[in-house]
């Protein structure tokens, strides 16, 4: 199913190098992609500190900040997470596509190709490369987000899953002084909970993407931010751009979400063979709107 269905009508309810060369291509790629993405750092005066990965601003853009936890009706965002971790990979120059060869192989049919297996020193990053290090043959975009996410019949497969991810997460934003711990009791049953303790850092981010698709929207998709684009998208693939776009008035929404929808249509086949693309990036979000 495409993506893009649904967003027209405003939702109301928001519920294969040596291990030398290795080491120096992953330094390079971390310093290309820090230096792409200066701007985001500079804008949002972050520190090292409340610097945030992809999959914990996705996360933060789902959890309600007084509750402390995502939308119980949200089904997309465990498979967003997991897509997020791959992008994050393939910022930091760890994991690739396999060439598309002389018969020009699709985005959703290309493996995955260890890059580097230096340690990025985030823990689930670090799971998620071991995996992929250890897999052979190589598998798809796809096949990784569903072995990562436990949605797998493969009962060979099953050890890949990253199990707790959104609590390992919140756990990394308490630590980042973003959010806190509580205990829940929902009747039967008691929930830990992360409820919002720094607003600051949420709005930062939700400005954030409200700028890039109004006040600094370009129309090439190549201009945008490796990150931000990513993080736009995979916010969308998750269900949980809408919390983002809430506080906007209705003409803001309305071109906010035109714009998304230009991003969605857009034929990452031929983004993906631009100079300067990251291929890992685009297949993913091939993945979510085949």
């Amino acid at each position: 199913m495409n993506r893009s269905d649904g967003l027209v009508r405003r939702v109301k309810s928001r519920d294969t190098e040596s291990n030398g060369g290795s080491s120096s291509a992953a330094n390079n790629a971390d310093q290309e992609e820090n230096r792409l993405d200066k701007e985001d750092d500079i804008e949002d005066c972050d520190s090292k500190e409340t610097r945030l990965t992809l999959m914990e601003e996705v996360l933060l853009l789902g959890l309600k900040d007084k509750e402390g936890y995502t939308s119980f009706w949200n089904d997309c965002i465990s498979s967003g997470l997991r897509g997020c971790i791959l992008i994050e990979l393939g910022l930091r120059g760890r994991i690739e596509l396999e060439r598309a060869g002389m018969r020009r192989k699709g985005l959703c049919t290309r493996k995955i190709i260890l890059k580097s297996d230096t340690p990025t020193g985030d823990v689930l990053l670090d799971e998620a490369l071991k995996h992929i290090k250890e897999t052979c043959p190589p598998e798809t975009i796809q096949s990784w987000i569903e072995y990562l996410s436990g949605e797998t019949w493969n009962p060979l497969k099953i050890r890949y899953q990253l199990k707790n991810v959104r609590e390992r997460l919140a756990k990394n934003l308490v630590e980042k002084g973003v959010l806190t711990t509580e205990k829940q009791n929902f009747l039967l049953f008691d929930m830990t909970t992360h409820p919002l303790t720094d607003n600051v850092i949420k709005c930062r981010l939700v400005k954030k993407i409200q700028d890039a698709v109004l006040t600094k929207w370009v129309n090439d998709p190549q201009r945008i931010g490796k990150r931000m684009l990513a993080l736009i998208l995979l916010a969308h693939a998750s269900d949980v751009l809408e919390n983002a776009f809430a506080p906007l008035n209705d003409d803001d929404y309305e071109l906010a979400m035109r714009r998304v929808r230009e991003l969605l249509d857009l034929d990452f086949e031929a983004e993906s063979a631009k100079s300067n693309a990251n291929e890992v990036i685009w297949a993913v979000f091939a993945a979510f709107t085949k």
